[in-house]
């Protein structure tokens, strides 16, 4: 079983417990709290050296860092991890949209003006250009799902998952998606997912054993 060190309000860390709660797979939730200072202890850096989270334990003692590498493993050999060549590399794609275009301004916005205690007035040099780079990655986006359901494949990817994780909180950070229908359409099929989960859920200790839907292993 998969150990997982996550934030619970971190869009990294919720794009993780996402994938695994579609694919329905087991797993074992270790909060840390990089907010306390949690991800920078010893112990931490030793299982990864950049003090960051997620963080998940593929087997006794080898870890796995950065949300979208840690997103394709857990999806790999599954529905949610296109097959071909093509349809692989469309996903790829998105995903380091998302970690170029979107996390570094829709994240950034998130985690100072959401979760930073006096976030705002600490960044307020930085905020307006978050605001004007991430609504040019969302007119990316919106363009793009003006004709299609999905990002890669014409279905449900692990393009989706790495993209709706900080997406869905844009409007908890001073941005409007009300000019964006193709998005909040797009963001109602996320939801509507079988087996999904919100941010605030947290994993029970044990599984049931019905298959996710995306659980073609």
């Amino acid at each position: 079983m998969y150990k997982l060190y996550s934030m619970q309000r971190s869009g990294n860390s919720y794009k993780v417990r996402l994938a695994l709660a579609l694919l329905n797979a087991p797993y074992e939730a270790i909060e840390v709290d990089i907010l306390r200072g949690e991800s920078r202890t010893p112990e931490f850096l030793e299982k990864n050296p950049s003090g960051q989270v997620p963080l998940l334990e593929v087997a006794e003692g080898r870890y796995l860092a950065e949300s979208n590498a840690i997103l394709w493993y857990v999806c790999g050999g599954t529905s949610l991890a296109p097959e071909s060549r093509v349809e692989r590399a469309e996903a790829l794609q998105w995903m380091f949209f998302e970690q170029h275009a979107l996390e570094p301004n829709i994240g950034a916005a998130y985690f100072w003006l959401s979760l930073v205690k006096g976030g705002r007035d600490l960044q307020t040099h930085a905020l307006e250009d978050w605001m004007e780079r991430g609504y040019a990655a969302l007119q990316v986006m919106e363009n793009h799902l003006k004709t299609r359901a999905y990002f890669a494949a014409g279905q449900l990817t692990v393009a989706d998952i790495a993209l709706y994780g900080y997406t869905h909180v844009a409007d908890r950070c001073d941005y409007d998606l009300a000019t964006f229908p193709a998005i909040r359409a797009w963001l109602r099929r996320v939801e509507q997912t079988p087996g999904f989960v919100t941010m605030d859920w947290q994993p029970e200790t044990e599984v049931d054993d019905q298959a996710g839907i995306a659980a073609g292993v």
